[in-house]
Parts: C-alpha cells; structure tokens; sequence
C-alpha cells in the first residue's frame, strides 16, 4: 500500500530546494557520523558495532536474560541469540541456562569481554539510542514520523530492517528477505 503524503502548500522553490539540501546534508552526516564510530570501534575491538552495542549494554547490568538484553537493544530476540553466538565464540561472554527454567538463558561479560568493553568507545547505536530517550515525547514522534516518510519515499516500508553498518537484520528467523528487493543487492 504506497502511502500518499500530504502537501500543505506550495513554498516558493528557493526555499524548497534550500529545504531539500538541508535534508540531504543532514541524511549525510548520520551517515558519516554512525560510519565513523562503527570502524573506529572495529578497528579498537576488532568486533562490529552491533556485538560492541550488545557488550556494552551487557556492561552496565549484566547478568541479564536475552529476552531483556533483546528489548534494551531494541532487537528481536533472534538477531540478538545470533549476535550472542559469535560473542561467545569469542569468548566475550558467556550464556548460563537457568535451572529452575531450562528456557531462561542468562547472559553475562566474560573477563575479555570486561576488557574489550573497557578499551572500545562509545557505539553509535547507544548515542542514538540516548539522545532518542532524551527528547520529549513530541520532538521523538517528529523524528519518527519524518524518518517513517523517507522510508515511504524509498518505498521500503516492508523492508526487515538491517542492524547500523552490519549484514544482521532485525527480523524475526525466516524474514530476512526483501520481497521486492530494493536495495538492489541482489541485482
């Protein structure tokens, strides 16, 4: 279903096309900005900037059960277990099965994880996420309505949408796929 966007009135073209480019710029410098953090945090941790996000929130109140390591990521519990999977192969953390409730898993920094947590810097997913909390609840309604019609523009409304600058996907396991493909990575 295309969505029709709503036009108020017609400005004057200068100053749309100032408008336009102000959007265009900005775009560019979240872009840059979460690029920039993301290598500088690989290049210091040697992990991607989603595993570094989950150590880091593993860092301020672990032990933590996935589910809640899930919902303060903002992730699906899948993509969290499969960036928990590599972590753990790297021994970075380490899953303990509860034994009153064999289907609570509960997850906490291993001693190099406590280090790399320790060395790396902040994420650009917990600075979005921070100055996302901050805003009142009407400016963060704004930011996400103006960001719900950039994806209306692209026409990916039903796109599983990736994890910053990682081939993850936040879906649940089995909808990873854009139907329609138009990211043309597949092309």
């Amino acid at each position: 279903m295309k969505r029709r966007f709503s036009r108020v009135k017609e400005i004057p073209p200068v100053r749309r096309d100032r408008e336009i480019a102000e959007v265009l710029d900005n775009l560019r410098r979240v872009f840059k900005v979460v690029h920039r953090y993301s290598k500088r945090a690989e290049r210091v941790g040697g992990l991607t900037g989603p595993q570094l996000w989950a150590l880091k929130v593993l860092a301020e109140s672990a032990p933590l059960r996935v589910t809640d390591l899930a919902r303060r990521m903002y992730l699906h519990p899948s993509t969290v277990v499969g960036i928990l999977d590599r972590l753990e192969q790297q021994d970075q953390v380490s899953r303990t099965r509860s034994e009153k409730d064999h289907r609570v898993v509960a997850v906490a920094l291993t001693a190099k994880g406590r280090e790399t947590v320790a060395k790396v810097p902040e994420v650009a997913q917990g600075l979005l996420l921070n100055g996302l909390k901050g805003l009142s609840e009407s400016d963060r309604s704004t930011v996400s309505e103006g960001l719900r019609m950039l994806v209306g523009i692209l026409g990916v409304e039903g796109m599983p949408p990736p994890l910053l600058l990682s081939p993850e996907v936040n879906a649940p396991e089995g909808k990873t796929d854009d139907p329609e493909d138009r990211t043309g990575e597949h092309a």
